[in-house]
């Protein structure tokens, strides 16, 4: 098959959050064993990736050294975020390859992902984005231009502009590499947000999800099956209830039923259903959500929750 796995970038850390360089490396070297199943087994890969806690680093040190150096604009951010991230994956899925007696073959794209220019996204700044501050702190900021809310409890958190993704504008660079036999990481953290005005490309301050990314990539690369990997084994109806139930297997109707009763956060499993659903709904293929550890037996169907098309038939008396 071929299959769009996208890595969660909170996913990507050590258990506590923490993203120092060494964290982040043992997570991926983590995560790539389940990936190199897949390509012994003899899958096509395309690897993509969130980044929020990579960005949120830039931020401060944007807010830091502001006085010392200029901030560099989100675009940017997920420019660089990419390219560490991917050579992360590069080099630890290389290593594992080798390491079973396989030639590596692997690739990074640097990817923009296309947005709408009039998008209401960037009317309302609704993604979060980097740490929690102090009132104090986010006041300062504040006076630059910069949106932030309060979170109850937390603190106070930047937030941006999220506009939709229309096109990953480096498709055919991940088929011609795929075509060849590589493994590729595309569209990292959601893609470069770039919008395209009078015949000219430009980066954009925006942050764009990079669960519908992964399922406008997945669409777009043809694949036989999306899946979102995370830190939970499946989408949980109730999550942190007494009634919490993990979903199994579940046609895109009734996900789209529950979503609607407010069953998934919407900041955390909320985005990830929204884009197994859409995903399923364009292509009439299977989405999957599960944790890192179980890729494997999610694409066979042994784990997670898989997302399909049509219900299942009723029983015939």
């Amino acid at each position: 098959m071929r299959l769009v796995i996208a890595l969660g970038g909170n996913a990507m850390t050590s258990a506590d959050g923490s993203a120092r360089p060494e964290d982040q490396r043992a997570a991926v070297v983590g995560a790539v064993r389940s990936v190199a199943d897949l390509v012994e087994a003899g899958h096509e890969i395309v690897l993509t990736h969130g980044n929020g806690p990579q960005v949120g680093n830039l931020l401060l040190k944007n807010e830091i050294a502001a006085t010392v150096v200029p901030p560099v604009p989100l675009d940017w951010c997920v420019a660089q975020t990419q390219a560490t991230i991917g050579r992360l994956v590069l080099d630890a899925l290389d290593d594992e390859l080798t390491s079973r007696g396989h030639e590596p073959r692997t690739a990074v794209v640097v990817s923009r992902t296309l947005v709408d220019a009039d998008d209401p996204g960037f009317l309302v700044p609704s993604k979060p984005i980097g740490r929690y501050a102090s009132a104090d702190e986010a006041a300062a900021m504040r006076l630059h231009g910069q949106h932030w809310v309060e979170v109850t409890g937390r603190g106070w958190r930047r937030t941006v502009a999220s506009p939709e993704p229309r096109a990953i504008l480096e498709v055919g660079t991940a088929r011609t590499l795929l075509a060849q036999g590589y493994v590729v990481v595309c569209a990292g953290g959601g893609g470069i947000p770039t919008v395209r005005e009078d015949g000219r490309y430009a980066g954009v301050e925006a942050v764009i999800d990079k669960d519908l990314t992964a399922a406008l990539l997945a669409a777009q690369i043809e694949a036989d099956q999306l899946v979102i990997a995370t830190d939970v084994e499946a989408a949980v109806v109730g999550f942190g209830t007494p009634d919490a139930q993990p979903l199994g297997v579940v046609d895109v109707v009734e996900l789209r039923r529950l979503a609607t009763t407010g069953a998934f956060a919407a900041g955390s499993m909320g985005p990830k259903v929204e884009a197994v659903a859409r995903f399923v709904e364009h292509t009439g293929r299977t989405g999957t959500i599960t944790s890192l550890s179980r890729i494997g037996e999610a694409v066979t169907g042994q784990a997670g929750t898989r997302v399909v098309a049509d219900p299942a038939p009723l029983p015939t008396a």
